[in-house]
């Protein structure tokens, strides 16, 4: 790699506290490795579920915003980007009156600003959800939608726009795990075989950044979260598997692949050389 160039990862999400779970590890790896990570949240995730007994917010978005701000510092990332646009909620909490909630908003509406942050930070590589959102949420959808669309868009930008989009990727027996731990998460649906996963990163070397990012959305992180619930077995189970591997499908590509599985986002994008090594 030139002195001069410095990678860059955009990664894409709706709420405070998706990227801790998803990607958090690779964040804080590329990070350490000399890459510009820029994290894009939409939302501040206004109509997020309270997860601590008793606790009282007088704002919620402000609050989640601040625990956010934590959780990249735990990450070694920069400050987040928000798009502000308005958490959907679910269940009870659903905002159907809102029109800034993204459930409102095409996803058409919400890739200008992606294409304008994309022309802005020129990424190599981005990454956001899955098709399926993770667990299915309408604002995943919509941004797994709205990003990948900004990719396909964006490749006339001076320099070919960004070269690599990755989506979040989870393994069919993970998924089953989930399940058997009480998750309504069909394994059929949302799990993926081995032969979809291109990229499986070992950040077990960035667990404690990962899991202090983690509790630093402590809104969501409560008794009452699916993490607060588990038995400490279940607990152990899943901390083995969120603080050790993280894993992507490629969702688009405009360079090519040279072998299968990748061993990591920049394998083979020009000009980072050296970074998957």
């Amino acid at each position: 790699m030139s002195a001069f160039f410095q990678p860059t990862l955009l990664a894409v999400f709706a709420h405070p506290d998706d990227e801790a779970f998803s990607v958090g590890g690779t964040l804080t790896h590329y990070a350490r490795r000399g890459v510009r990570v820029v994290l894009a949240c939409a939302t501040r995730g206004e109509a997020g579920k309270i997860t601590v007994p008793g606790m009282t917010v007088d704002d919620l978005g402000q609050q989640r915003e601040r625990e956010l701000r934590a959780a990249c510092r735990a990450l070694e990332i920069p400050e987040p980007i928000f798009l502000d646009f308005h958490d959907s909620g679910r269940f009870e909490r659903t905002r159907y009156d809102d029109p800034l909630a993204l459930m409102n908003i095409s996803p058409l509406d919400v890739e200008p600003k992606l294409r304008a942050l994309i022309a802005d930070v020129q990424p190599q590589v981005m990454i956001t959800f899955d098709p399926h959102g993770g667990y299915g949420h309408v604002d995943h959808l919509q941004i797994h939608r709205a990003a990948t669309a900004a990719f396909f868009s964006t490749g006339n930008l001076p320099g070919g726009g960004p070269q690599r989009l990755y989506y979040t990727a989870l393994p069919y027996t993970a998924a089953e795990g989930l399940a058997r731990m009480g998750q309504d998460l069909d394994p059929q649906v949302y799990g993926v075989s081995e032969g979809t996963i291109a990229v499986r990163m070992n950040v077990a070397a960035y667990a404690q950044n990962k899991k202090a990012a983690l509790l630093a959305h402590g809104t969501q992180t409560g008794e009452q979260s699916l993490l607060g619930r588990m038995t400490p077995e279940e607990r152990a189970a899943m901390e083995a598997r969120l603080l050790g591997t993280e894993t992507f499908s490629i969702g688009g590509t405009r360079t090519a692949i040279a072998h299968y599985p990748l061993r990591g986002l920049f394998d083979g994008v020009p000009g980072c050389e050296g970074l998957d090594e």
